[in-house]
C-alpha cells in the first residue's frame, strides 16, 4: 500500500463517519488542534452540515462539547490527537457518565505498529476512561478490507452515546502517515434500523396513595407539566430542583423546603415520597430523606442508581411524562387540600422574608446574587450553575420563576470547565448566563480563550470573595487557628479578575450591589455578546448573612403554621 493510499483512505474513512454520524442526529463538533488528528478534523471541516466549533484547550474543549450536549439534548463530538490531550477529556467524560449527558469523544491515536515501542506523543489509550464511558470502539487502521464495517463504527457508537442510557462514548481511530488526503468514494448506505429497547419494569405499584406525601422534582424530567400535573391531583407539593424544570409559578411548587427542614415541622407528617430524577443539592433536604422510614418511589428513565441513602423502595425504570399517564389512573380519591396549603403558605413567608432581610443591604451577598442572577436571566435564556456555593444559594434562596432553564455539572459536582460548560450551552443559541464563583472560575479560565469571537450571548456573573467560599461553613472553620485554615481552605489567590478578563479583551462591570448584578445581566443580554460581572464578597460576612436569612426564614415559618399544622 502506498503512502498516497493511506492519505485517501484517512479521508475517505472520517468522511463516511461524519455522514453516518449527521445522518443519525450529529451537528456540533469541538476540535482541539493536534496533527495526528487531522483526517478527523478536516472531514468535519468539510461537512457543511457540522457546526465546528475550536479550542486550543483539550479540558476546556471537552466541556464546551458537554455544554453543547447539555442544551441540545444531542450528542456534541470532541477531538483531540493523540497522546495526553486524550488524557485532558476526562473530567468531561466522568461528568457526562455520572449525569448521562450524551457525548461523542473522539480520540486520534498511532496506528498499532507505534504502540508501545516508545513512540511519540503514544501513550495506551485503549481504555483510557475506563467505566466512565457506556461503550468504547477501538476503531480499524482504515485499509478497503474493513470499509464495510465503518457505517456500522458509527452508528453503533452514536446510539451508544443517546440511546436508552445516554453518557459519554470513546472512539479512539488510529491513523497511518499520510494524514491528508481526497476522499474517494464512501461506502454505500446500509438500511440497518436502531432499535432501543427499555428493559425495565414499565411500573411497580408502590401501593395505596396516602393524603400528605411529597414529589421532589430533580434534574432529568422530560415533561415538567405532567410532574406539576400529577400535583395538583394528588393535592401533594413539589420540592422543586432548579434545574428540574418545574419551579415555576405554581401553587404546588415550593422553593425554600431547606429552609423549612431546618426544624422538626410538617415535614415529619409526611407518609410517602415520590422523586423524579436526581436529588436536591441541599444537604437538609437530602438528611430528611434519609430520616425517613416510608415508601420512596424513586423514577428515572435509565438503570443508574441515585440512592446513597439507601432508602428507595420502589424503583420504576420510566420517564417522567410516562410514569404519571400510568399513575393517575390508580387516583380514585379527593386529596386533602390544607396538605399543599400548609407547606405553600410558609414557602411563602419564608419567601418574604428572605425579599426584607436582603433588602437591608447596602452592599453585595452571595444569596442576593443568587437570586438576582435568577430573575434576571431572560424568559427562554439558561442558567448554568457552578457547584460549590452557587448551586446551594440558587436552591435554598432564588424565588420561583417561569421560562428559565437552570443546569449544572452536578454528575461529579466537581468546578471542572464550568466556564467552558456555559459557552456550550451559549453556542446552542440561546442566551445564557453563568453564575460561578471565584475559584472555580480560575480553574478554567482557558474557556475565555477565543470567547469574544464565538458569536454567543454570555454573562458571567463571577462572585469574588478570594477563595473557597463553602469552606467557612464547615467544622474546619472554627477548628482550625485563622493561619492554618486560611493556608488550606480560605486560600486567597489574590488574583485581579477584572484584569484576567480584559486580557481575553473581555468588558466588565464591578457591581456594588445586589441590584445592579441583576441590572449588569439585562444590559449584558439585550446588549447581545460577553460580558463579565464581578461582585466581590467577604466570606466572613456571607456566612453571617445565610444565618440570618435561615433564622428569618424558620421563625415565619413557625408564624405560618409550619410546627403546629395538623
Amino acid at each position: 500500500m502506498t503512502d498516497e493510499d493511506n492519505g485517501v483512505l484517512n479521508a475517505t474513512f472520517c468522511a463516511t463517519l461524519v455522514d453516518e454520524w449527521v445522518r443519525n442526529g450529529l451537528t456540533d463538533a469541538v476540535v482541539c488542534p493536534g496533527s495526528r488528528s487531522t483526517p478527523m478534523a478536516v472531514a468535519l471541516a468539510s461537512d457543511d452540515r457540522v457546526r465546528v466549533h475550536v479550542h486550543h484547550d483539550e479540558r476546556s474543549g471537552s466541556f464546551m462539547a458537554l455544554g453543547l450536549s447539555r442544551a441540545t439534548g444531542r450528542a456534541a463530538l470532541v477531538l483531540c490527537t493523540s497522546g495526553t490531550a486524550a488524557v485532558e477529556f476526562h473530567p468531561a467524560v466522568v461528568e457526562a457518565d455520572l449525569d448521562r449527558v450524551p457525548l461523542l469523544v473522539v480520540t486520534a491515536d498511532r496506528p498499532p505498529r507505534l504502540r508501545g515501542i516508545g513512540a511519540p506523543q503514544t501513550i495506551n489509550q485503549v481504555g483510557l476512561y475506563g467505566g466512565a464511558v457506556r461503550a468504547e470502539f477501538d476503531g480499524p487502521l482504515p485499509s478497503t478490507e474493513n470499509a464495510s464495517s465503518w457505517r456500522s463504527l458509527a452508528k453503533h457508537s452514536w446510539w451508544a452515546a443517546v440511546g436508552a442510557d445516554p453518557g459519554p462514548v470513546h472512539c479512539n481511530l488510529p491513523f497511518d502517515e499520510p494524514l491528508l488526503g481526497v476522499p474517494a468514494q464512501l461506502p454505500p448506505l446500509d438500511d440497518l434500523q436502531q432499535v432501543i429497547v427499555d428493559s425495565g419494569d414499565p411500573f411497580t405499584d408502590p401501593g395505596p396513595l396516602p393524603l400528605r406525601g411529597v414529589i421532589i422534582a430533580g434534574s432529568g424530567i422530560d415533561e415538567p407539566e405532567a410532574v406539576l400535573r400529577l400535583a395538583e391531583v394528588l393535592g401533594w407539593p413539589i420540592l422543586a430542583d432548579p434545574r428540574s424544570g418545574c419551579r415555576g409559578e405554581h401553587q404546588h411548587v415550593i422553593a425554600h423546603a431547606d429552609t423549612l427542614m431546618r426544624g422538626d415541622g410538617t415535614q415529619t407528617r409526611v407518609e410517602m415520597i415520590v422523586r423524579f430524577g436526581s436529588l436536591p443539592a441541599s444537604k437538609v433536604v437530602s438528611e430528611w430523606i434519609s430520616s425517613m422510614a416510608i415508601p420512596h418511589v424513586h423514577v428515572d428513565p435509565t438503570a443508574v442508581v441515585n440512592d446513597p441513602s439507601r432508602t428507595v423502595t420502589h424503583r420504576v425504570r420510566q420517564s417522567a411524562s410516562a410514569y404519571v399517564r400510568s399513575i393517575l389512573p390508580l387516583v380514585e380519591r379527593a386529596s386533602d387540600a390544607t396538605w399543599n396549603e400548609t407547606w405553600r403558605r410558609s414557602d411563602d413567608a419564608v419567601e418574604v422574608a428572605f425579599e426584607a432581610v436582603l433588602k437591608n443591604c447596602d452592599s453585595i451577598t452571595e444569596p442576593g446574587v443568587a437570586r438576582q442572577t435568577v430573575a434576571a436571566t431572560p424568559v427562554g435564556g439558561t442558567l448554568v450553575v457552578s457547584s460549590s456555593m452557587p448551586i446551594r444559594d440558587v436552591e435554598w434562596f432564588s424565588a420561583r420563576r417561569d421560562g428559565l432553564a437552570v443546569v449544572s455539572n452536578r454528575g461529579a459536582n466537581g468546578i471542572d470547565g464550568v466556564v467552558s460548560t456555559a459557552v456550550g450551552v451559549a453556542l446552542s443559541g440561546t442566551p445564557t448566563t453563568l453564575l460561578i464563583g471565584d475559584v472555580a472560575f480560575l480553574h478554567d479560565t482557558n474557556g475565555l480563550l477565543g470567547l469574544d469571537a464565538r458569536g454567543v450571548n454570555l454573562c458571567i456573573v463571577v462572585v469574588d470573595n478570594d477563595g473557597g467560599g463553602i469552606f467557612s461553613f464547615l467544622p474546619q472553620a472554627v477548628a482550625l487557628d485563622a493561619e492554618r485554615y486560611e493556608q488550606l481552605f480560605g486560600t486567597p489567590h489574590g488574583v485581579d479578575l477584572t484584569m484576567l478578563a480584559h486580557a481575553h479583551g473581555l468588558p466588565v462591570l464591578e457591581a456594588a450591589d445586589d441590584d445592579a448584578v441583576g441590572l449588569a445581566i439585562e444590559a449584558s443580554l439585550a446588549a447581545g455578546g460577553v460580558h463579565i460581572v464581578i461582585a466581590r464578597s467577604e466570606r466572613a460576612e456571607n456566612v453571617a448573612v445565610h444565618d440570618v436569612l435561615q433564622r428569618a426564614g424558620r421563625e415565619v415559618a413557625v408564624s405560618a403554621g409550619w410546627l403546629t399544622a395538623e
